[in-house]
């Protein structure tokens, strides 16, 4: 990526708005949910029900602890699985505000494994991220079929050839036992006999 796009996008998901960013998975709709009004704008665009928590990307796996309360079944996921197509729904930290739908209480968090996105992350902080689709339709690949699917109501998009990755799995942390929310890249059957240490 280059100096220019990346003040492109950063300048962008400064000012609440949407872009669209490749994944390890699938390309993003990806906003900042620290700005007013910026998660809803996300909710408009894929028609989602905002029962369903929009998850968060971070840089490195050492940001979680700033977002969420580490647990050791989290640590032992992390250290073999992130970066990857690993999300995390965690007891949220105290003080930590995003709108992100659903429970107010939890966090679902990601280090994705792809350079450019993770560059931009670097610059931003933690975005919220979730796949370049409309609710209960098939993830887009390519920088090209997001922009002919939203248009302008996407303000930029980041180039990163083509996604063909699953979606990441999803587990649930936050009360006794692991949870699968939506088994996707990894096996749910591996990733809790990590999380119980065995």
């Amino acid at each position: 990526m280059n100096p220019r796009e990346l003040d492109v996008l950063v300048e962008a998901l400064a000012a609440g708005k949407v872009v669209a960013v490749p994944t390890d998975t699938v390309y993003g709709l990806a906003v900042d949910p620290r700005l007013a009004g910026a998660v809803d704008r996300v909710f408009a665009l894929k028609q989602r029900p905002e029962q369903f928590q929009l998850p968060v990307l971070i840089a490195d796996p050492a940001g979680l602890v700033d977002l969420a309360e580490a647990t050791a079944a989290a640590e032992r996921l992390i250290s073999r699985y992130w970066p990857g197509p690993l999300t995390l729904v965690l007891p949220r930290r105290s003080g930590i505000a995003f709108d992100l739908g659903g429970d107010s209480a939890t966090i679902g968090l990601r280090c994705p494994a792809n350079s450019l996105l993770r560059e931009l992350l670097r610059s931003t902080g933690p975005l919220a991220v979730t796949s370049a689709n409309r609710h209960g339709e098939a993830p887009l690949r390519t920088a090209d079929e997001v922009r002919g699917h939203f248009g302008a109501a996407v303000t930029a998009v980041l180039d990163g050839g083509r996604c063909d990755g699953r979606p990441s799995t999803v587990i649930s942390l936050t009360g006794a036992g692991v949870k699968c929310l939506r088994e996707g890249a990894l096996l749910f059957a591996e990733l809790a006999a990590i999380a119980v240490g065995s």
